[in-house]
């Protein structure tokens, strides 16, 4: 009997499995692809628990390499959108799957690709993003995602330790940031708990941490651009006043102050104060300045 086979679940893969699948392809991971393999079924188990996932879930996971996530998703969402950027990888997840659970194999779609540019998936409309993903590109494949797939409602996902605390940091704390900004454009987030480095294989020189969104909804799409565009202005110059970081945005920083007034926002403040709704009402001033005729 192979790992975790049982009769009440499927079999996950365990340090064995992934070392013998990993050698069958002569894989070697790489750290341009951001490939750390998890090799422990309980942190598997655990991350689609948090997740919430269920019967009626169309599931988008990125980089599902040797498939440890991928078979304890599969006997529990309708469907499983696995996007793989490796061809070796993505080739060979059917297989791993037909094998290790081939009573829910026809609910997997692998997707060859860059995840960065993937704007349309075969099937229905996905409702939940799981994923380890890849260190090195984690921010701007979940942000790219969730600006692509509107119709996800949740997303669970391990990053870098690091990653996980910027992107749920809440305004005036240290790490707060443009991800954590433009995470919240889209979603509550928030921390899901902190994974250890001897899950994967090879083990990362960081720790993991998981971090949970859930869609917020009510934002108009067409003030995306805008407001991102304010975000990424005001924390280009962190020490900065608003007045000044975004005088380059408005014109001139008479002008910036007059958006940041007419927005209700204090013109000294910094970046690192304001909430995503903050943020929302400076870009939305912004065509107010004209009428004021600053300069």
């Amino acid at each position: 009997m192979r790992n975790d086979e049982t009769s009440a679940g499927p079999r996950l893969l365990g340090p064995a499995d992934v070392r013998r699948l990993a050698a069958e392809l002569g894989l070697r991971p790489t750290k341009t692809l951001g490939q750390n393999f998890v090799i422990d079924p309980n942190t598997v188990r655990r991350i689609v628990r948090v997740a919430g996932v269920g019967a009626d879930d169309v599931v988008v996971e990125v980089g599902p390499g040797l498939g440890s996530l991928t078979l304890a998703l599969l006997p529990v969402v309708a469907r499983v959108v696995a996007v793989e950027v490796d061809p070796v990888l993505a080739q060979r997840l059917p297989s791993t799957v037909s094998e290790y659970a081939p009573g829910v194999a026809d609910r997997l779609e692998v997707v060859p690709g860059d995840a960065l540019r993937v704007t349309t998936l075969p099937g229905p409309a996905p409702t939940a993003l799981v994923a380890n993903l890849p260190y090195n590109v984690s921010v701007p494949v979940l942000l790219h995602l969730l600006e692509a797939f509107p119709s996800l409602s949740r997303a669970l996902v391990m990053v870098q330790k690091e990653v996980a605390d910027r992107l749920a940091a809440p305004p005036g704390s240290r790490t707060y940031g443009v991800p954590s900004v433009k995470a919240a454009w889209y979603a509550t987030v928030t921390p899901a708990g902190a994974v250890g480095r001897t899950v994967f294989w090879p083990a990362p020189n960081v720790d993991s941490g998981l971090v949970l969104l859930s869609a917020s909804g009510g934002r108009d799409p067409a003030l995306r651009d805008a407001v991102f565009t304010v975000v990424d202005a005001a924390f280009a110059q962190r020490r900065k006043t608003l007045r000044a970081a975004l005088s380059g945005w408005a014109g001139s920083a008479a002008a910036a102050e007059t958006a940041l007034r007419a927005a209700g926002v204090d013109p000294r403040a910094r970046g690192e104060q304001l909430t995503v709704d903050d943020f929302v009402r400076i870009a939305a001033a912004r065509p107010s300045i004209n009428s004021f005729g600053a300069s």
